[in-house]
């Protein structure tokens, strides 16, 4: 399988291409500064360029059988409203309706969509708008990717994951349609290996699993 990452030299990113890599599968990635890759694998094509250039993002999906998207703005960001991530992936949708690539599999967040309703209340009502506000941007702009995918006739699907732990994989995932067992963080590991899997996965086409440990 042919599968371009959008966001590979990112937190998630890194190890959701090395993840894939180890799948043996044909990676292809964008990215700003190649020299910001230091990973060499015989299925690694690397393409310096700007993912919010319809042009070049068009230039990667040639050929392609399936998306990762798991953009992010450098960790918490910096605290203001941002539009970077729903601004790409509509460019990254447009382009593969374009180029004919059908499979998107998109990462977002817990506490994005309806899936606020799965969070603690001290954590939506107390920690988000008091302590947490730079999540609440990011979820912001998650809340208008979503609902972008979703109107798209790609088989997509938009992984809300939990708080993401730089920690050795705990080798199980508890992912969920309606927040049942859902817990506040999943390690790096688990999560990338729950995202590759839905690139040969169907349970999940169109739907929003949220995952954590």
């Amino acid at each position: 399988m042919k599968v371009v990452i959008f966001g590979a030299t990112g937190f998630s990113g890194k190890a959701i291409l090395k993840e894939a890599l180890a799948k043996d599968y044909q990676v292809t990635i964008l990215v700003r500064n190649t020299k910001a890759v230091n990973v060499q694998h015989k299925n690694l094509t690397i393409v310096e360029g700007n993912v919010l250039d319809n042009r070049e993002v068009n230039k990667v999906l040639q050929n392609q059988d399936a998306v990762i998207q798991c953009l992010g703005v450098n960790g918490k960001g910096d605290g203001k409203p941002t539009t970077f991530v729903s601004d790409a992936n509509k460019i990254i949708m447009d382009e593969m309706s374009k180029s004919n690539v059908k499979r998107l599999i998109a990462m977002s967040i817990a506490g994005s969509g309806n899936s606020i309703n799965f969070v603690p209340w001290i954590v939506k009502k107390i920690a988000l708008p008091y302590f947490m506000k730079w999540l609440q941007v990011l979820i912001d702009d998650k809340n208008r990717m979503e609902p972008m995918i979703m109107k798209t006739q790609l088989d997509w699907t938009i992984v809300r994951c939990a708080g993401i732990l730089d920690k050795p994989a705990k080798g199980k995932v508890n992912d969920t349609l309606t927040g049942k067992g859902l817990k506040l963080s999943i390690t790096l590991p688990d999560m990338a290996k729950f995202m590759v899997a839905q690139l040969e996965e169907k349970k999940y086409i169109k739907q929003t699993p949220s995952i954590s440990n």
